[in-house]
């Protein structure tokens, strides 16, 4: 087994004890296989820390309740940054485990973290394959629980995030209405 597949696997096996369900499989499990799935999609070759961080996105996230945070656009700012956070230590940890070095492993925190977005490439490439793997697979429970009036600006902040490949990518893969498909072509 080499050191990628046995994080990967150590990653999955943290997952799998996610209590919430999804078709039947812990829902944090099936999340991280698709985000690998997208990130080959989107990433011809990606790094190994890459390919980790993208497994690892959202590693054992019930842990830390949203509840715990303060309501608001605020708390749940701080919920999420904590969360990746977390993660970042979590994946650490088990990339140590499968034989990373520090420097390794400091990286995925910073790919967790989401520092230097737009301007570290591979920062850019895991926010791109978030935003697809959400598209793809949240979006549209997503908005049934939003308000029509919600969705343009929702969607508009999706498009924000991702490199300019990336949305028109999104353009290309999916059927996207007016005025979400604008978002995507400007996303100012």
């Amino acid at each position: 087994m080499t050191r990628l597949t046995h994080a990967l696997a150590m990653i999955d096996a943290a997952n799998a004890r996610d209590p919430k369900l999804e078709g039947g499989r812990p829902a944090a499990l099936l999340y991280g296989e698709r985000m690998s799935v997208e990130l080959a999609q989107l990433v011809p070759a990606p790094s190994e820390v890459l390919a980790i961080a993208a497994r690892g996105q959202h590693i054992e996230r019930w842990l830390l309740l949203r509840s715990d945070f303060p309501a608001g656009k605020e708390g749940y700012h701080a919920w999420r940054k904590e969360q990746g956070r977390l993660h970042g230590l979590r994946v650490a940890e088990i990339m140590a485990e499968s034989g990373y070095d520090t420097d390794e492993c400091a990286r995925v925190g910073v790919l967790l973290r989401k520092e230097g977005i737009k301007r570290d490439a591979e920062v850019q490439a895991l926010e791109d394959v978030i935003c697809f793997t959400f598209l793809r697979w949240y979006f549209e429970p997503f908005a049934a629980e939003r308000t029509a009036e919600e969705l343009p600006g929702i969607v508009a902040k999706t498009a924000r995030k991702m490199s300019a490949k990336g949305r028109a990518r999104a353009l290309k893969e999916f059927a996207l209405p007016e005025p979400f498909a604008a978002s995507f072509r400007d996303p100012t």
